[in-house]
């Protein structure tokens, strides 16, 4: 433990060095106001033991410079020593950032057990710090798997539904002109695949295929989530059609760059089939129509031969 003692006077400093070395502390000393405060942003002590009356600044404004160099939650313990006796000097030294009060000439048994008890306190609050750190990594954890799809590690559904409907209330808010786009993605012939190389096999093409879409998004804002069974979708807020297309032709050419075999489907590999729709949303259209849209354009590229893109018409308001 190290303890920061800003005593002015050398013959008390002495004794309190003393009295904190017994106590198995390091000490710290400091003879003015500067001194302390260089020192503490220096070396960070557990404890500061500090006089009022000091020659430079006294030792209330010690105190705020201190509570000004901690950072978010750190917290150090400050005992204030002074023969000031008023209440008014006590209120003093706790609105200014003390946590006791200790009256000279000070006590080497009253001064250890307020040590003790402030090292209790430190321990106790590190426990705290630590527990709520835990909590809150776990918080994080259970948010992001409950956010996840469990077999390929992208978004799931839900979180995919939560997103739409932000993005869409957040485009209309902007007063028109904000696109959203979005694409539906479709595994070409996974039933055969499955039935072809087995369901083991079938999941790793499920969890190369949602990498190859994840990985083809550049912006944060994207949103790349497993929609159901073989079927995946992509969110682009700020996108029109003319980027969007850009983007599904890029996740397109990637799940084919995987080269994953595939002898029940006419290209010999795994491909996938897009269809895409965009859409400025105002006031009298629905998310769904989007979602609508861009399914009835899968269709068509599925019905097309599969291993496409295709592109929804404009959506006009219901």
């Amino acid at each position: 433990m190290k303890i920061l003692i800003v005593e002015d006077s050398r013959s008390n400093l002495m004794l309190l060095t003393e009295y904190i070395r017994r106590l198995g502390a390091t000490v710290l000393p400091a003879e003015n106001g500067a001194a302390a405060v260089a020192s503490f942003d220096r070396e960070r002590p557990d404890l500061v033991l500090l006089d009022v009356i000091l020659p430079d600044i006294d030792g209330f404004e010690v105190a705020r410079r201190i509570r000004a160099i901690e950072q978010g939650g750190d917290w150090t313990p400050i005992i204030f020593l002074s023969s000031l006796d008023k209440d008014k000097d006590v209120e003093q030294g706790i609105m200014a950032g003390g946590d006791d009060y200790l009256l000279k000439p000070v006590s080497e048994i009253v001064l250890g057990a307020k040590v003790r008890a402030m090292g209790r306190l430190i321990e106790m609050r590190a426990s705290l710090v630590k527990l709520a750190s835990e909590l809150d990594k776990a918080n994080q954890d259970l948010q992001r798997l409950s956010a996840s799809d469990g077999l390929t590690g992208i978004a799931n559904r839900r979180y995919f539904d939560d997103c739409l409907t932000r993005e869409w209330r957040r485009a209309r808010r902007g007063g028109g002109g904000h696109h959203l786009a979005l694409m539906m993605c479709d595994v070409d012939h996974f039933k055969k695949f499955n039935d072809t190389y087995g369901h083991q096999a079938g999941d790793e093409c499920l969890r190369r295929v949602a990498g190859a879409i994840a990985t083809s998004l550049e912006r944060g804002s994207d949103v790349a989530a497993r929609y159901g069974g073989e079927e995946f979708v992509v969110l682009l807020p700020e996108t029109p059609i003319g980027g969007a297309l850009i983007v599904a032709e890029k996740i397109r050419r990637a799940v084919q760059a995987l080269n994953i075999p595939h002898s029940a489907s006419s290209h010999s590999r795994v491909t996938l089939s897009i269809g895409l729709a965009a859409t400025v949303p105002e006031l009298d259209n629905a998310a769904d129509s989007l979602i609508a849209a861009a399914d009835r354009a899968l269709y068509e590229a599925k019905n097309n031969g599969r291993n496409r893109v295709v592109r929804a018409p404009p959506l006009t308001a219901a």
